[in-house]
């Protein structure tokens, strides 16, 4: 069993550096003896050995285990275990006046263990998502803004957020990530004619933003290197700024919102501002083909919306009066039946 645990910690290990492990095996002693003559001090050596044997374990474990562990987390289990042994020592003070000084001592062991260990795991918790630009940034006051928004590579090259900016809609710091840059990079110089346009388009798109003067808009190298897809990069970047994503994305949409994060879609919006269609509405559309149904035509309104229409097969390229039987509204969007005013 030992000879196992060895093993992991890599003083056994072949190939292992030999200068570490005497490295590890020392912080163990140097807690031995730290448990020893606190014992000692206090006259209960046998548990002051016991106490610093298990600590040096521990202390071994988490410094196997340090190299996995990023920055964010380090730095978040460090303020975590402060914090944590500094409220332990508040808690003793009122205890020191009712408990012997066998108790005091116990005591001061037990709350520093919990509050300390409770602190750091705490701390690695909250810290993962902290990153060195991330500290910068709050260093000079830059976290402290407010109404923060993410774009996402399907709403800037969709180009309708222009629109909505420009039309003083949305306001605050718009936030483009330094990869959705590289991937809109990577679209605009796909061999595929579409996706090229698309990449070129999303690129102007991102250029006139800019050029907005009712806005801010930052571009940030801040990046998730163990996340490999963007959408979920987006997710955790909007997690750290306490940030909204704004997309066009159904599923980006679902996702984001199972983890707390709050989206702003550009589709909901447009389907929210379409003009509203009573039943009993008359109206003058422009019949453009069949339908699925037998005699069925369709029509659109301005906004693109579809407009079914019974009986209305003959009149397919020609403008008729129709009235409005009833307003389906779908994920996808919103249909609406009708029929022609003459049959009614």
């Amino acid at each position: 069993m030992f000879r196992i645990s060895c093993l992991e910690f890599g003083i056994f290990k072949k190939g292992g550096n030999f200068l570490n492990a005497l490295a590890r095996i020392a912080i163990a002693l140097i807690f031995i003896l730290i448990g020893y003559f606190y014992g000692l001090r206090y006259g209960f050596i046998l548990y002051g050995l016991s106490a610093g044997l298990v600590l040096g374990i521990i202390s071994v474990l988490i410094e196997a285990r340090l190299k996995r562990i990023s920055f964010g987390s380090m730095l978040g289990g460090l303020l975590g275990l402060g914090t944590g042994l500094i409220f332990s020592n508040l808690l003793l003070v009122p205890l020191r006046y009712v408990l012997t000084e066998e108790g005091r001592a116990l005591s001061h062991f037990i709350l520093n263990a919990v509050f300390g260990y409770g602190g750091l795991l705490i701390g690695l918790d909250r810290g993962r998502n902290l990153t060195v630009p991330a500290i910068m940034r709050s260093f000079k006051g830059q976290e402290l803004e407010e109404d923060i928004k993410i774009l996402d590579t399907s709403v800037i090259i969709d180009g309708r957020i222009a629109d909505v900016i420009e039309a003083r809609f949305l306001e605050g710091t718009f936030i483009i990530p330094q990869f959705i840059l590289q991937e809109l990079q990577y679209i605009a110089d796909s061999p595929d004619p579409m996706r090229r346009t698309k990449g070129r388009r999303g690129l102007d798109i991102l250029h006139r933003v800019q050029k907005m003067s009712n806005i801010k808009v930052r571009i940030i190298e801040e990046d998730f290197p163990k996340i490999k897809e963007v959408d979920a990069k987006l997710i955790a970047l909007a997690r750290l700024m306490s940030g909204k994503i704004i997309t066009n994305d159904f599923n980006l949409n679902k996702v984001a919102q199972l983890q707390g994060v709050s989206v702003l879609n550009i589709n909901e919006l447009a389907n929210v501002l379409k003009p509203v269609v009573l039943p009993g509405e008359v109206l003058n559309l422009f019949i453009v083909k069949e339908g699925k149904e037998y005699n069925q035509g369709v029509a659109y309104l301005d906004d693109g919306t579809m407009v079914v229409i019974e009986n209305a097969r003959k009149l397919i390229g020609r403008n008729a009066e129709v009235v409005v039987t009833s307003v389906l509204q779908t994920t996808a969007g919103r249909m609406i039946f009708a029929k022609l005013k003459e049959d009614e």
